[in-house]
Order: structure tokens, then C-alpha cells, then sequence
């Protein structure tokens, strides 16, 4: 597969957009204490790390992926590193930030808190709707990570740590609610398989080449994914690389060649039969359509 370097969508670290932080977590106020650098308004990028939002007033207009997002007091956003962000416009706004990366929550032994709905966003969520009881408890835990944030005590991290995993789970179980409703209980399996094709999907394209990294048979794991998500195992690798196709069509003037090249796919005009069978239309027809839709 040929290697695109000069053209890719840039990728931003939580150090570069806050330099006095130890480029692990950050929280603020967002009236004041964070400003996020010039570079990053109109321009497609990622960020590597996940950054949170309790909005209380004001807001913004961006986009995730390929939806636009109006951000609407009380009501709480989120990213998780892969998505592709679009600042279009800054407003005023009152709220608190909370950014922090992998390696941070590394720092807990047991990794419980890699594996909740939240941060693994099957649904490629970005917004959760507040009433005033999760608006109050959502703000209490950030204020007491912002008071301990400043004060630089010992053990800091360990607390800091102690308050995420209760705000994470907390907002798990809304996030359940309000994206998972009708979806079975999760199971390892199926968390882990969804993990590897997110690391990978741009290399391995068949569900072998899965199993084998999973220790089990291409077919047990076709039934035990099927049976706990309603899709098969390759209906899994082909929606993330069907999304990934989307937001460079979206988000960038690569050519649909340079795009098949970054999806693993040898030859452009496969890719474009594939796109085309699973998204009902062509790659070029996509990116014209999708975005006459916001002009």
C-alpha cells in the first residue's frame, strides 16, 4: 500500500493546544483559561486525545465527522481520538473542559475505564442531552477536579484519576441510555474485536486475519460477533472503513486513487465498486452530494 505523508489530515496532541500541561489531562474554564490555537478553525484534524465539554451557556457551531454541531447550553460533548473535527465558528461560552489521553488512563491497572461505553463510542456519538440533576452532578465532579487540578498536591493524578472514573461511569450509563437503548449487553469479545479492526482496519480487511490475533476460528467468531450485535464480522470491518472513506471524502481534496491507497485497497476502481455497493452511490457522487447538502 502506498504511504500518504504530506497530505494527511493533521493530528493534534494535547500538548501542542495547551503548552503548560503535561500533555496527559487537562481541565479548565472555558470563559478564560483555554484557548485553542488559530490553526485549528476551518481545518480538518484530529485530535489524540479525548476532550469533554459541560457547556452551561453560549456556544459554538463544528462538526465531528461529517455532522454539524451547534453546541446548546446544558448539555454535555465529547471526542474520542479517531474523529475528524471542523471548528467553523467561536462564540462566547461558559463551561468547564476536560481533555486527557490513553496514557492517562493507562495510570488505572485494571483498564476498566478503556472499556466503557463512553470511551469506546461504538455509536460515534458526540452529544448527551442534560436534564437538571445530571447538569449539577456533572459539575460538581468537574469542579473537584478543577480545585485539585490547581493545587498540585501529592498523589494528584491518583485522585484526579478517582474522579474520572466516577464521571466516566456515570456518563456511561447515559450514554447507554440515550445511544444503546435497544442494543445487547456488550461482551469482551466483541469489545476487543471492535478495538483491533479500529487499529487496523486500514491493513486487514478479512475476518481471518481478526480471528487469528483473537486465538479463535474465523467461524466461531462470525457467530459469537453476529449473536451479540446483529451484524456479522464483516459488516464491522466494512462500516469503519465505509466511515473513514466518508470523512476523507468529506473533509479533503484527496483523489478517490489516494484515498483507496490510505484504505488499504490496491486498486482504486475495487474501492469504488465497494464504496459504491455498501453506500448505494458512487465515492465521487458522495462527496458532491454530501456537500451541496451544507452549502
Amino acid at each position: 500500500m502506498n504511504q500518504l505523508t504530506e497530505t494527511e489530515i493533521p493530528q493534534y496532541s494535547l500538548k501542542q493546544v495547551k503548552e503548560d500541561s503535561s500533555g496527559l489531562f487537562v481541565i479548565a474554564e472555558l470563559s478564560h483559561e483555554y484557548k485553542q490555537p488559530p490553526s485549528i478553525f476551518l481545518t480538518p484534524h484530529r485530535k489524540d486525545y479525548y476532550m469533554m465539554v459541560l457547556v452551561k451557556s453560549g456556544g459554538s457551531r463544528h462538526w465531528v465527522d461529517m455532522a454539524p454541531y451547534t453546541l446548546k447550553p446544558d448539555t454535555f460533548y465529547f471526542s474520542v481520538p479517531h474523529q475528524v473535527h471542523v471548528k467553523e465558528k467561536s462564540a462566547s461560552m461558559n463551561g468547564i473542559l476536560l481533555c486527557f489521553t490513553d496514557e492517562f488512563l493507562a495510570i488505572e491497572e485494571n483498564q476498566l475505564l478503556k472499556q466503557l461505553p463512553l470511551i469506546q463510542n461504538p455509536q460515534n456519538g458526540h452529544e448527551l442531552n442534560l436534564d437538571a440533576e445530571h447538569v449539577a452532578f456533572i459539575d460538581d465532579i468537574l469542579r473537584k477536579m478543577l480545585a485539585e487540578y490547581s493545587q498540585k498536591q501529592d498523589w494528584r493524578n491518583g485522585m484526579l484519576l478517582a474522579y474520572l472514573r466516577v464521571l466516566l461511569i456515570y456518563l456511561s450509563r447515559l450514554y447507554t441510555e440515550q445511544f444503546c437503548e435497544d442494543a445487547p449487553e456488550g461482551k469482551l469479545l466483541l469489545k476487543k474485536f471492535q478495538a483491533l479492526i479500529n487499529e487496523q482496519y486500514k491493513e486487514l480487511h478479512d475476518v481471518a486475519a481478526y480471528a487469528d490475533q483473537l486465538f479463535i476460528s474465523a467461524g466461531h467468531l462470525g457467530e459469537v460477533i453476529k449473536q451479540q450485535s446483529g451484524k456479522t464480522a464483516i459488516e464491522h470491518i466494512h462500516e469503519r472503513l465505509i466511515l473513514e472513506a466518508r470523512r476523507l471524502l468529506f473533509h479533503t481534496e484527496y483523489s478517490i486513487k489516494e484515498i483507496a491507497w490510505q484504505l488499504g485497497f490496491e486498486d482504486a476502481s475495487y474501492f469504488n465498486r465497494f464504496f459504491k455497493r455498501l453506500n448505494s452511490e458512487t465515492p465521487m457522487h458522495y462527496r458532491k452530494q454530501s456537500r451541496n447538502m451544507y452549502h
